[in-house]
C-alpha cells in the first residue's frame, strides 16, 4: 500500500506546495484512492512532482463538508470526470466559522453538489474488502474547544456544528486496518470508541489531524485536555500520523507522551504504511 500526502500546511518534500489543506493518495491492490483534496488546486501540482498520476484514480473521499478539505475538487474533475465522489450527505450544508467579531462561510463549493459523480452517504458504506467508510460519531468525550466556533446555518439561524458530517475511512490489507481521518472533529478519542463498536479492535494506523490548533493561544484547560489525550492514545499499540490542523505546541505536547508512536507528515511525505 502507498500513502503520499499531496498537501498540508507545512512544508515538506522540496518543492512542494503547502497550504491550509489537506489531501492524501492511496494506491492499495484494488484501487487509486484520494482522501480529500486540499483548500485549492495545489494538490495537484504537487501530485505531478509526486508522480502521482490522478488521472489514475477511481474514487475520491470527502472527510467531511469544509473548504480546505474540498477545494480542489472542481479542479480534479477537470483531469478526472469519472472518479466516484464519495461524501456524506450533510457535508452540503453551509457551514460556517463564527464569532462575535467574524463570520465566515467555510463550507464546500455549491457547484461541488451538482456533479454527476457525487455519490451522498447516510452513515456507514463498505465499499469491498479493502475500503469501509463510518460515521455517526456522537460521543464527546475531551471533545475539540476550537468547534465552538463552528457553526451550520439553518433557514433560522446558525447552531453548533454536531459534525455529522465527518466520514472516516478504514482501509484493510493483510488483516491490518488503517484509519484515516480528516480533522477529527469529533475528537480522536471518540472516533477511536466507535472504530472499536465496529471492529472490537484498535486500528494498527492512524492518519488524522487532531483539531487542536488555536490562532487565539492556548487556556490552562486546552493544555490539560490536550495532555489528557496524548496520555489515553499512548496506551495504545496504534502508530499515529498527524498534522494539518493539529497545531506545533498541541503535536509538541502530544510527543512528550507518544513519543516514536507519533510522527508529523509534512506536504508531499510519504506515509510508511508498513511500519
Amino acid at each position: 500500500m502507498r500513502i503520499v500526502n499531496l498537501i498540508e500546511n507545512t512544508p515538506g518534500n522540496s518543492g512542494c506546495l503547502c497550504e491550509h489543506g489537506l489531501s492524501f493518495y492511496v494506491e492499495t491492490k484494488k484501487h487509486k484512492l484520494l482522501v480529500d483534496t486540499g483548500a485549492t488546486d495545489a494538490f495537484i501540482t504537487n501530485a505531478d512532482k509526486l508522480g502521482v498520476d490522478l488521472k489514475q484514480v477511481d474514487i475520491v473521499i470527502l472527510s467531511h463538508g469544509h473548504y480546505d478539505h474540498a477545494g480542489g475538487i472542481l479542479g480534479f474533475t477537470g483531469i478526472n470526470p469519472d472518479a466516484r465522489i464519495l461524501m456524506q450527505r450533510l457535508s452540503g450544508e453551509e457551514y460556517y466559522h463564527q464569532n462575535d467579531s467574524m463570520e465566515k462561510y467555510i463550507g464546500i463549493d455549491s457547484r461541488i453538489k451538482k456533479l454527476p459523480q457525487a455519490e451522498w452517504i447516510d452513515g456507514n458504506k463498505r465499499i469491498d474488502d479493502e475500503i469501509f467508510l463510518f460515521g455517526g460519531v456522537t460521543g464527546r468525550k475531551l471533545w475539540p474547544s476550537g468547534n465552538l466556533e463552528l457553526k451550520v446555518k439553518k433557514e433560522d439561524g446558525f447552531y453548533q456544528d454536531d459534525f455529522l458530517h465527518e466520514q472516516y475511512l478504514v482501509l484493510e490489507e493483510d488483516k491490518r486496518r488503517i484509519l484515516i481521518s480528516g480533522c477529527a472533529h469529533n475528537g480522536i478519542l471518540n472516533i477511536l470508541d466507535r472504530f472499536r463498536e465496529i471492529y472490537g479492535t484498535n486500528p494498527d494506523i492512524v492518519i488524522s489531524g487532531f483539531h487542536m490548533r488555536k490562532k487565539s493561544g492556548y487556556t490552562d484547560e486546552d493544555l490539560k485536555v490536550i495532555r489528557q489525550i496524548g496520555m489515553e492514545l499512548a496506551k495504545l499499540n496504534t502508530r499515529f500520523y498527524t498534522g494539518h490542523c493539529t497545531g506545533e505546541v498541541p503535536y509538541q505536547i502530544l510527543k512528550e507522551y507518544m513519543g516514536e508512536q507519533l510522527c508529523y507528515v509534512h506536504s508531499g511525505d510519504e506515509v510508511r504504511a508498513e511500519d
